[in-house]
């Protein structure tokens, strides 16, 4: 999770320092302070409206260490939608209270809200009816199991539902544990949460279906591969072997590619992660594959594509597929349901 953190004053300033510091997992840190009050591990900034319109798009949270007056009139320009919108959180320069703002559920606010209060020994206030009441939010249950929202208006309304003590019921094509009975009753047919790879599945008469993004697709090219050539490519596989783009969790390919500008500005446009391999790493995958020799001559790999889909585990889905110049596979992950999973 990439995270800015904000600072004004001198004093915010040493709260930012002690927040990086904490080193907390899977959280990446950088540390923005106003020009008159930074040192040589942050990045100066002289206009914070300027700041927050550069970077709102491109972390995954933002923590103000200021008033919130002054976080919301700055975020402001930049709201979009709780799909997209990153987690903001406000802590004030005492380090005394820390506020989940926005993107509570989805931007994962709410839970780096506590996460950080815990370490820095901060209060933390959450404001959303299903964190205070102890309830369970589909929106936080999709984020933390990498499930795709479809109906934001059903999960809306689930919620809601629950923070008034109905059953929703519940249908689920994967394995799931803890699931808390006292929320769910599987025999309710009006309006329920779906858990399936079939987006047309309807097992309620009003369903919320919760996709899972368990789809790994594995890429090679040739070098310097033309843009508009790579992406028709892989959006016409996908479409062709009906995997949305919502359900693809990572690309995969060999580290040869790192450097492919095709490859990563695909991924950046749909927001999905990349991850290289070593053509030893490849090499290394079990299974049956559809070798070259040309490929192995080239890249140390005698196939990159399949071999990187089946890197990340799972099972061969799409087997390699070629076009002037791209191979594409794709493999689908096994999954597990966990209603007690955190989000962090």
């Amino acid at each position: 999770m990439k995270i800015a953190v904000i600072s004004l004053t001198e004093n915010g300033r040493k709260l930012s320092e002690k927040i990086v510091g904490c080193e907390i997992e899977n959280l990446i840190f950088t540390r923005y302070s106003f020009e008159k009050y930074s040192d040589e591990n942050a990045v100066s900034f002289g206009s914070l409206k300027t700041l927050v319109g550069e970077i709102f798009g491109t972390h995954d949270a933002l923590i103000f260490i200021s008033s919130c007056g002054i976080a919301v009139r700055m975020i402001a320009p930049c709201v979009k939608s709780k799909r997209t919108d990153p987690a903001v959180l406000v802590l004030d320069e005492q380090g005394k209270f820390i506020v989940s703002l926005l993107s509570g559920h989805i931007g994962g606010a709410n839970a780096l809200t506590y996460k950080i209060a815990e370490v820095i020994e901060s209060v933390p206030v959450v404001t959303t009816a299903t964190d205070i009441s102890g309830k369970f939010s589909p929106d936080s249950f999709a984020k933390a199991n990498g499930l795709h929202i479809r109906e934001f208006d059903a999960a809306k309304e689930t919620a809601a539902r629950i923070v008034n003590g109905e059953k929703i019921g519940f249908y689920s094509e994967y394995k799931y544990i803890n699931k808390p009975n006292e929320f769910f009753d599987e025999s309710r047919d009006e309006i329920g949460i779906c858990i399936s790879s079939d987006i047309n599945k309807n097992p309620f008469k009003k369903t919320l279906h919760l996709v899972p993004k368990n789809i790994i697709v594995g890429v090679g090219c040739r070098k310097n591969i033309d843009e508009k050539i790579f992406w028709e490519f892989m959006l016409k596989k996908l479409d062709e072997f009906k995997i949305p783009i919502f359900r693809v969790s990572e690309i995969h390919s060999i580290d040869l590619k790192k450097n492919e500008k095709a490859i990563a500005a695909f991924a950046e446009k749909y927001k999905i992660p990349l991850k290289f391999y070593t053509n030893e790493e490849l090499m290394n995958v079990r299974g049956e594959f559809s070798s070259s020799e040309f490929v192995m001559k080239t890249t140390g790999a005698d196939n990159v594509c399949e071999r990187s889909a089946l890197a990340g585990g799972g099972k061969l889905l799409v087997p390699k597929q070629t076009e002037n110049g791209v191979t594409f596979a794709a493999a689908e992950t096994d999954i597990i349901i966990d209603f007690e999973r955190d989000i962090l």
